[in-house]
């Protein structure tokens, strides 16, 4: 019997990251979830196991080296080598750029940019070992521009243009490397915005379905199915992409 893919996802206690990690453990694989927040990871990891999957949670700052290092290990000797990585991991500090702070800058750029880069660092030498892997780094529509995401825009354009790289790098290895950029979400970072905002969650979304052409927002499931499609098998010649998942064209 053939062992089960192993992948790995970070940021997957909550929102897309746990939605994906669900996903991606009901089409086979097995799941390493990587987490900041061991008490979230351990509830997406049990969450699978109840669904008859295969899951080990893992505790890691995805900015360290030596934490991306040590838990990329962690998860081969628990699962097997690693193929399948989705760097999910994500953080805003959403300010005018005049009253960004360099802390506030640093934080964001080092959970979105910096993680990602060590993270396909990290797990580079066991996909060109098993001579076949799958990397999804995760974007925006954000990386287009956004009022009060300067840091967040930088670091999400900075990883379509890290994704591009690694695609021609590691495409002779029989790895694909793509990005998806999400739009609208509803999530709790989404709701923690509106509630930054001053305004009722619920009619912040119905304010944003109406301009979008699908006329609805977006969910973590959404996502979820792009990040499968860019992982499966049957997308081998899909490579350097920027999937945009945001219920239409953007402007």
């Amino acid at each position: 019997m053939t062992s089960p893919r192993v992948a790995v996802v970070t940021g997957a206690g909550r929102g897309i990251g746990a939605a994906t990690a669900c996903r991606l453990a009901a089409d086979g694989a097995a799941v390493g979830v990587l987490d900041l927040d061991g008490r979230t990871a351990a509830a997406t990891a049990d969450r699978i196991r109840a669904a008859g999957g295969t899951a080990h949670a893992v505790v890691a700052d995805v900015g360290d080296p030596g934490q991306v290092k040590g838990a990329l290990e962690t998860l081969a000797a628990e699962l097997g080598p690693p193929v399948i990585l989705v760097n999910n991991a994500g953080v805003i500090r959403d300010r005018p750029v005049q009253d960004l702070s360099l802390e506030d800058w640093d934080t964001v750029v080092d959970v979105n940019l910096r993680g990602p880069f060590l993270m396909c660092q990290a797990i580079i030498p066991y996909l060109r070992e098993q001579r076949w892997g799958r990397i999804v780094n995760f974007s925006s529509s954000s990386a287009l521009g956004n009022r009060d995401q300067a840091n967040y825009s930088a670091a999400k354009a900075g990883i379509e243009g890290l994704t591009r790289t690694l695609a021609i790098e590691l495409g002779p290895y029989g790895v694909t490397v793509n990005a998806v950029a999400p739009g609208y979400i509803a999530t709790d970072m989404t709701a923690g915005t509106a509630a930054r905002m001053g305004m009722d969650f619920a009619k912040l979304q119905q304010m944003v379905a109406a301009q979008t052409p699908v006329r609805r927002v977006g969910q973590p499931e959404d996502v979820a199915h792009a990040v499968a499609f860019l992982v499966a098998e049957d997308s081998g010649f899909v490579s350097g992409h920027t999937l945009y998942v945001t219920g239409g064209p953007m402007r």
